[in-house]
């Protein structure tokens, strides 16, 4: 089979000849034989039977690309094998560099007259008025001819690719970080040469220390030694704040730092018992070890008796705050809506809020009408206790007979007061109001 160079899908399309003049009268093949022959040349280039198709600039196209990829858009208008519609058609597209700095912020050397064609504002050539970021004069460089602002440096337009836009290092200049190495040796020097004078400091001391207590507290010291004796002074006295400090530390639960001179306590101190000790059983409450945390009671014997209980769980924290404002929310919300009121606690907060409080100012006023109704007819109550505590400190006739569980046996105890009106009889039935339920009589 010799090779041919159109597509397979030219091929096809052609109904298998490779050129017009195979065209004729006794030449007529089916659409299948076109098809087959396609599909044996394609399996013969993939075997390396027959050569492979080349393209416009002369280069082999792999066999094994699939025909979805190989096969050119009607717009090319070509007849040969190529793969340009896969390739970019930016032409003359060239990788960034790497070694590429562009300065930024770079300003020449101002001038002292204004340019034709400069900015009519600052002067500058590298912008127009119209792109000046400078504050608007009130007269312009081109009229007054002063402070001509420096010429800006025109960066040139690169077109980045992929790698180049997402450059972490692009424009570093490795001699910038050595202004930061060299601090940080000042500042380690400067640390090292505090640290050898508190150490010298500390070693005077102590040797000063020793010669007191072997010469004796009665031993006189000169002008001298007291200039000296007053610098350790200064030193005995940081030495004392150290101490104090350190004897806070042996406090349990605590942690000291001296240089700071703040205590710092722990979440718990080591002599209580840990959440996770009270019980040992691996059925009891959950102990997450990330947030500490045990919601349950691990003893749940003792919430009968949750006052003697160290430890009775985490789930209180569930029920303090707003916690019950929002729930009493949600429930009058849920009451709300089954009455026909528009509201939800998630979805219209703010109007639930408004509605609920309007809700609890209507109810203390129908509460507080209701209280002065029931005082102005029935009297005070705390009068009434008044009363009745006078009557029971006060000596009376009534002779009343009591059992071991209190009740009255023998006499009349206290009328108790009567929502209804005492001595009015409706429509003159009186025989009905002073009748007998009892006895109809």
């Amino acid at each position: 089979m010799s090779g041919s160079n159109l597509p397979i899908s030219e091929i096809i399309k052609k109904g298998g000849r490779e050129s017009p003049e195979e065209d004729g009268p006794h030449v007529k093949r089916s659409r299948q034989e076109n098809y087959k022959k396609a599909k044996e040349l394609e399996e013969a280039r993939k075997a390396g039977n027959a050569p492979a198709a080349v393209d416009e600039e002369g280069k082999d196209i792999n066999p094994h690309i699939p025909q979805y990829i190989s096969s050119v858009p009607f717009f090319y208008n070509t007849n040969q094998p190529t793969l340009r519609h896969q390739r970019s058609h930016k032409p003359g597209q060239k990788h960034v560099p790497l070694d590429i700095h562009l300065e930024r912020g770079v300003k020449v050397q101002n001038a002292t007259k204004f340019r034709p064609g400069a900015c009519e504002n600052c002067g500058a050539m590298s912008h127009k008025r119209k792109d000046c970021l400078e504050r608007p004069r009130k007269v312009g460089a081109k009229f007054s001819n002063k402070d001509i602002a420096p010429d800006e440096v025109i960066l040139p337009e690169i077109e980045h690719n992929f790698d180049s836009k997402r450059d972490r290092w692009a424009n570093f200049r490795p001699e910038m970080y050595k202004a930061t190495i060299e601090e940080f040796d000042k500042v380690e020097a400067t640390k090292r040469k505090l640290k050898e004078e508190n150490l010298k400091k500390f070693v005077a001391s102590t040797a000063d220390d020793n010669d007191t207590d072997v010469a004796g507290p009665s031993k006189p010291k000169d002008t001298g030694d007291v200039a000296i004796d007053n610098s350790d002074d200064d030193d005995s006295d940081g030495e004392d704040e150290d101490e104090k400090y350190a004897d806070k530390a042996d406090m349990p639960g605590t942690k000291v730092d001296s240089k700071q001179r703040i205590t710092v306590r722990n979440l718990r101190l080591r002599e209580d018992t840990a959440k996770y000790l009270y019980n040992l059983d691996p059925n009891s409450a959950y102990y997450d070890p990330k947030t500490r945390s045990m919601r349950e009671n691990p003893l749940p014997d003792a919430s009968k008796a949750p006052v003697t209980a160290t430890f009775t769980g985490e789930n209180f924290v569930r029920y303090t705050g707003d916690v019950t404002k929002v729930n009493e929310a949600q429930v009058f919300a849920w009451q709300a809506a089954e009455k026909g009121i528009d509201i939800h606690l998630q979805a219209l907060p703010t109007k639930t809020e408004i509605v609920k409080k309007e809700f609890e100012v209507k109810k203390n006023e129908y509460n507080e009408r209701i209280s002065k109704y029931i005082t102005q007819k029935y009297g005070e109550p705390e009068k009434q206790a008044k009363s009745t505590r006078e009557l029971h400190l006060d000596q009376s006739e009534t002779y009343l007979e009591y059992s071991r569980t209190g009740k009255i046996v023998k006499g009349i105890g206290p009328i108790k007061p009567d929502k209804l009106d005492q001595d009015e009889f409706n429509n003159t039935d009186e025989e009905a109001a002073t009748s007998d339920p009892r006895t109809d009589k």
